[in-house]
C-alpha cells in the first residue's frame, strides 16, 4: 500500500472507502465497524484456497521459468525470459542491476502487486501467479511489508497515525507486533486504541517513540524512512520487500537505516528482498544478484567500499 486519502477522520471511517495509490488509483472498502470479525474468521474459504496450494517445505520463494511481457506501440517488450530464483528463510538478499532492468517489477510480481505472463511463483508458501484480485489483498496484508525509495507517509496524519493505517484501514484486531498482547477488542474504540499501541510499540523499534505526534513534513528524511518501515512491519508479514529504500538519503543516513533494517530482519526472523543500487549495501546482504538480460545470477563478492573507490 503505497498510499491512503482519507476524506474524514479517524474513528468515522469505519464505513468509507479509500483510495490506494499505486500505478493507478483503486478503491477499497473498509470493514464496517459494526461487523469487525478476526481475518481467519472474516476470510476463511480464501485461507482454505490458499493453504491448499501450499507446497513442500522448501524455500520460502521459489520462482521458475518466470516470463514478464508487455505490449508496446513498437511491439513486446520482455523483461523476464524464463528467470528462476530461491530464497531460503531467513535470508536477506540483494538485486542489483540497471534501471529498467525490471528489479521493481520483480519485487511487484513477488508480493503480488503484479502478475507474470508466465511461470509459477511460489511466495510465503502461496503460487501468487494464481491468486484472484480479492486473494492477492489478502495475501499481501499478511505477509508482505514494503518499504519504498520514497516514504508515502501520509502528510496530514501523525508519524503514530502513519505506522497503524494497515491496522486501522483493515479493523485488524491482532497484529502480532511487539507487545501485542493478542487480545480481541470488544469495539471499534477497542481495535483502534490496540491499533494505535501497537503502532507505538514498532515505533519504539525504530528509535522514534518520542516523534509519534509528529507529521512527516515536521521529520528529517531518515526519520521518514524509519516510519515507513514500522508501517511496513506492524502486521508482522514474513517477507520485506525494499525498493531502493535508501536511494533518496545522505551516505551516512542510509547506513543508519539499513543498520536498521538488518537488525529488523535478524530479530523478528524475516526474509528480506532489497532493491539497491548501492554495492556496499549489497555486499551486507547474505547474498547478491544481478538481473541483466531478463535473467538473475550471482553477483561476485564485492568488498565494502567498493562502489566508492
Amino acid at each position: 500500500m503505497l498510499g491512503i486519502g482519507w476524506s474524514e477522520p479517524l474513528e468515522n471511517a469505519g464505513s468509507r472507502r479509500i483510495t490506494l495509490k499505486y500505478g493507478q488509483r483503486m478503491t477499497e472498502t473498509l470493514p464496517s465497524a459494526a461487523g469487525l470479525t478476526s481475518r481467519s474468521v472474516r476470510e476463511p474459504e480464501v485461507r482454505g484456497e490458499i493453504a491448499a496450494q501450499i507446497p513442500p517445505d522448501g524455500p520460502i520463494i521459489q520462482v521458475s521459468n518466470l516470463r514478464k511481457s508487455y505490449k508496446t506501440a513498437r511491439g513486446e517488450l520482455t523483461l523476464f525470459r524464463d528467470l528462476n530464483l530461491e530464497i531460503q528463510p531467513g535470508e536477506m538478499v540483494a538485486i542489483v542491476g540497471q534501471s529498467g532492468a525490471g528489479k521493481s517489477t520483480l519485487l511487484h510480481i513477488l508480493g503480488a502487486l503484479d502478475a507474470p505472463s508466465a511461470g509459477t511463483v511460489y511466495c510465503a508458501s502461496t503460487n501468487v501467479a494464481e491468486l484472484s484480485p480479492r486473494q492477492a489483498a489478502a495475501f499481501r496484508n499478511r505477509e508482505i511489508g514494503y518499504v519504498w525509495q520514497f516514504h508515502y507517509l501520509l502528510p496530514e496524519f501523525t508519524a503514530l497515525e502513519n505506522v497503524a493505517m494497515p491496522l486501522l484501514a483493515r479493523g485488524q484486531q491482532r497484529s502480532g507486533g511487539p507487545g501485542d498482547a493478542q487480545r480481541a477488542p470488544t469495539s471499534s474504540l477497542g481495535w483502534k486504541r490496540e491499533a494505535l499501541t501497537v503502532a507505538a510499540n514498532w515505533l519504539r523499534e525504530v528509535g522514534l517513540e518520542d516523534r509519534g505526534d509528529h507529521r512527516p513534513g515536521e521529520l528529517s528524511g531518515g526519520e521518514q524512512q524509519r516510519v515507513a518501515l514500522a508501517r511496513a512491519l506492524v502486521s508482522n508479514p514474513r517477507l520485506l520487500l525494499a525498493d531502493e529504500p535508501t536511494g533518496d538519503l545522505d551516505e551516512i543516513t542510509a547506513g543508519r537505516v539499513f543498520d536498521l533494517v538488518q537488525r529488523l530482519h535478524s530479530t523478528h526472523g524475516l526474509t528480506s528482498i532489497l532493491v539497491t543500487h548501492n554495492l556496499d549495501l549489497a555486499a551486507r546482504c547474505t547474498r547478491a544478484l544481478r538481473l541483466e538480460g531478463g535473467r538473475l545470477a550471482p553477483m561476485a563478492p564485492v568488498p565494502v567500499s567498493a562502489s566508492q573507490a
